[in-house]
């Protein structure tokens, strides 16, 4: 990013010129590194799968020429990015670690160098190999963090998983949750890209009052999948039975309805309330404690692999990456 009369704005080969002022990047105890830049460079508010599906055909294109990757990507729609991209990466068995900064790399009190620098060390270090979120003094899980904060320099927590690692005086790695990961995962070696295919999904939270008739239109010629983002465990009113009517015709249309809370941390339990009892019979998939973000980047992959629909939402339910506690 560089300063422009509307604002910060990504600018090609302004980074590079940043990175070389860089001394440390230079140091004997830094590993050597390249840099690929995308055409065009955007702002990650305009990242989408298109987006993604580069950014996989890249580490797939140099997989064998190098040990790690550091993706470097706006924080906007970072967790987004590094969810999609753990499921993308099919066999992963190299560090791929996505950072950014809350401070553009051109201002004076820039965390984008630091971060930067402690990257490069995870993806150097090897232990990590999986896609991960470094941020300030946390590596996260990609598809469990969620961007915290607009303007903090803590701008992303991992409410429902353990960091993978702190990033102090010295990076501490947390083993346990590590080898959870490889234990869960297809951690082959062998990379395969899966290329992301658009689909169309939505998202509606679930807010008191909400007139549920209002989303009909959509609900079951357009959509491919929905996300619910309910109240506590699950929980939707029962004011009104027109929610129940929509997600059993989206259902019968074949369309995948996921089921997440609105709380950072904690799990949906369908049907553990009454008022949640109408998802289980209309056939909605609990999402577990999987965020969001990793929901619907995780229903775009197993779309994208035309399974049967029956398959995805046993899948949607299943541990692929580490993205949900079972």
């Amino acid at each position: 990013m560089v300063r422009t009369e509307n604002g910060f704005a990504p600018k090609a080969g302004a980074l590079i010129e940043e990175l070389n002022q860089i001394r440390d990047l230079r140091s004997p105890d830094m590993p050597l590194w390249d840099l690929i830049e995308f055409d065009p460079l955007l702002d990650s508010t305009n990242v989408r799968s298109e987006q993604w599906n580069s950014i996989a055909d890249t580490i797939a294109m140099y997989y064998d020429k190098y040990d790690g990757f550091v993706v470097l990507h706006g924080t906007d729609t970072l967790a987004y990015s590094a969810s999609a991209l753990s499921f993308m990466l099919e066999g992963l068995d190299k560090p791929v670690v996505f950072t950014g900064a809350q401070i553009p790399l051109c201002e004076l009190r820039s965390d984008g160098r630091d971060n930067l620098i402690t990257s490069l060390m995870i993806a150097d270090d090897g232990i990590i190999r999986e896609v991960s979120l470094c941020f300030g003094d946390a590596i996260l899980r990609g598809n469990r963090a969620i961007k915290y904060s607009a303007d903090g320099m803590v701008a992303f927590t991992s409410p429902n998983c353990n960091k993978l690692a702190d990033a102090g005086i010295s990076i501490e790695y947390n083993h346990a949750a590590i080898s959870e990961y490889v234990k869960n995962s297809l951690h082959s070696g062998h990379l395969n890209a899966v290329r992301l295919k658009e689909s169309r999904i939505a998202v509606i939270k679930v807010v008191p009052g909400i007139q549920f008739e209002i989303f009909e239109p959509i609900m079951c010629e357009s959509l491919d999948g929905l996300v619910l983002e309910t109240f506590g465990k699950g929980n939707i009113p029962d004011y009104d039975p027109a929610l129940s009517r929509l997600i059993n015709e989206a259902s019968r249309c074949g369309t995948i309805v996921v089921v997440c809370t609105q709380c950072p941390a904690g799990t949906v339990s369908l049907g553990t309330y009454e008022a949640g009892s109408a998802l289980v019979r209309a056939g909605a998939v609990s999402g577990g404690n999987m965020t969001t973000e990793a929901a619907i980047t995780k229903l775009t992959y197993l779309l994208s692999k035309d399974l049967p629909k029956e398959e995805i939402r046993r899948l949607m339910k299943t541990d692929l990456r580490g993205e949900i506690t079972t």
